[in-house]
Parts: structure tokens; sequence; C-alpha cells
């Protein structure tokens, strides 16, 4: 007598689980975790389970996925090193291998294809930080599966996934207005990227929100055209607040107004976004948004493992929300 074959039910009674769920990660549906996904499709495999000819193929197991990080981003100690060292844990803990290539700008400005594409390497890409949009939409075009990571962009073809900038904004300056600020300045080059648009957005809305002025010499860059970072030129006349678009340029700030005799906060408050880094101890600790870099992580390797396995619903942003964490860096100023 042949050996009976192991049927879903089987499999589910293994791993103490249902048949239906066994059933959807088979099908490749959503609505699971790919952690899940990944441990009844292994069980499958051991058990000998055979897919009947009429149900589509399961998820892939092993996938490579590369990442693409332009240099200027790019630091032992910066934002996105910390996210990609994430990405990669994430990635290897489900099975998953990650691929590093560094984008430089010559190869941007040529718009010459990653090589983890054109070699084939690849079968999604994750583009964390945002390049020239001539270059990302070029490379959104090409097949491969991609997610833009905390960024976006409408008329590419790929999904995106952000924190919550215009939110953490608004609420940092709501912060600051509850407080007594009337005259609060933002820094960060407004059109340099679509996070840093969007936070100036959200500061604008809550200035806009109290009936409080914005004045174009309080809108400090802190970076050049092509994305490099520069020290914002202080006015003459300060504010009594800043907003700053992330808190490397807050801590510049910090040290610019310290240099010109100010206190930071006695004299003039200030707010970072990102939570990122926390800073040396003889620094004053920041007030600022804490994006969710996990849950955006775990959003774009989903997204993307999805389109990888045919997923076909539209292109769309998602945002993950945070949470504003205020520290020390701001005080309260008397309301005329």
């Amino acid at each position: 007598m042949s050996e009976k074959r192991p049927t879903m039910r089987d499999i589910a009674r293994e791993l103490g689980t249902s048949a239906v769920t066994v059933s959807k990660a088979m099908a490749g549906k959503a609505g699971m975790s790919d952690e899940l996904r990944s441990k009844i499709l292994k069980k499958a495999t051991e058990m000998g389970y055979e897919y009947p000819t009429n149900r589509p193929a399961p998820a892939r197991e092993h996938l490579e996925i590369g990442i693409l990080i332009p240099d200027w981003y790019f630091t032992p100690d910066s934002f996105y090193a910390e996210i990609y060292k994430r990405l990669i844990r994430k990635l290897a803990d489900l099975g998953h291998f990650g691929l590093l290539e560094i984008l430089d700008r010559e190869s941007e400005r040529e718009l010459r294809l990653p090589s983890l594409m054109t070699t084939k390497h690849v079968d999604g890409l994750i583009l964390l930080g945002e390049s020239s949009k001539t270059y990302y939409r070029k490379v959104a075009q090409c097949g491969v599966p991609v997610v833009l990571l905390d960024f976006y962009d409408e008329q590419a073809n790929a999904d995106a996934v952000v924190g919550d900038n215009a939110y953490g904004t608004y609420r940092l300056t709501s912060h600051l207005i509850r407080q007594g600020h009337r005259d609060i300045g933002f820094v960060g080059n407004v059109k340099a990227t679509s996070s840093i648009m969007d936070r100036f957005l959200g500061y604008f809305r809550a200035m806009l929100m109290n009936d409080l002025k914005v004045r174009e010499e309080w809108i400090l860059s802190d970076r050049t055209g092509e994305g490099r970072p520069e020290k914002p030129v202080l006015p003459d006349k300060l504010p009594t607040a800043f907003v700053c678009n992330c808190d490397l340029t807050a801590r510049t700030m910090i040290h610019l107004l310290q240099e010109r005799g100010y206190k930071v906060p006695e004299d003039i408050s200030i707010t970072g976004f990102d939570d990122f880094p926390h800073g040396k101890e003889n620094e004053v600790p920041l007030s600022t948004f804490r994006v969710n870099t996990d849950g955006m992580i775990d959003t774009a390797i989903r997204t993307l493992l999805e389109r990888c396995n045919g997923g076909q619903k539209p292109f769309g942003r998602m945002i993950v929300s945070g949470q504003p964490v205020y520290r020390e860096s701001d005080l309260p100023r008397e309301i005329n």
C-alpha cells in the first residue's frame, strides 16, 4: 500500500495552525507575516507535499534583494547606514539575501542602471534615499519590482514607503506654538527631497492654522541643490525657535548658534526629526519626531516580496506613523 500523501490539513496540524492559513500561504495571498508564510512553505517541502497542477506556484523561499543607496547619503554613521543594516538583518531573518550597491554621481548623471540589475543578480530592488527623478524613474521602468524607501514619486512605476513627515513637523511646530513661540523658522532645503518638502508643509500648516507669519528669511537651507550638506547661513535677526528637517541638521544649528553666543534652549529652541542619532553626552537632548524605522523596513520588504511573487495591485504610497519625543532642546516662551 502506497504511503498517504500529506494534505494541507496535515501541514496545519504539524504547525498548530489552520488549513485555511496553509492554503493562503501556498496561494501567496496577503494577510499573514512573511515569517509565517516561509515557515509553512518550508514545512510543506519537508513533508513532501505536492502542489496541484491548477494551483499557483507558492511564494519563492529565497530571493535576492538589491539595496541601492546614493553615495552622498551613505556614511558609516548615517541614518541610511543604520536602515541598511536593519534591512539586511530583516531579509536574512526571512530567508532572503540583501545585496548592497552604492550609486555614484557619474552613474546617476549618465543614467547607468545598477550593476545588480544589468547582471540580473536581483529579484527586486529597494531604493533607499532619493536620487534624481530621471534616474530612479528609469530604474523603476526596467521590469524588476522596485520599492522607494523614505521618498516617493507619483510618476514612478513603484511603490513607496515613507514616514509620517508632514504630520510629524506639524506636531513639533504646534508644540512650540503651545509653548508660546510665535517667531518660528524652518531649516532644510525644501526642494531637495520629497521628505523635506513634506516636513516643510507640516511646519507651514501649523503656522497657517495659528495665523502666524512664515518669514522667508527664516527658511534656511542645509544642503546644496545636489544634496550635499552645507552649514545654514544664520540671518541677523533670529526667531525664538527653529524646526529642523532632521536631527543632524538640528545639531548643526545648535553648534552654529552656540558659536554666535546663543544658548539652546534658553535663547532659541530647536527641534529635529528622525530621533537619530541620539548625540553625545555633553550635547543638548533633542526634541524630535521618532520615525518608526522598523515599521518602514517591514512594510518595504513585505511590499517588495509581494511584487516579486506576482502581486498586481496598483502602485501606492504607504505612510508609517511615528511619534513626537520632547526632551530639553525647547523651552516655553511667555505669550505676549
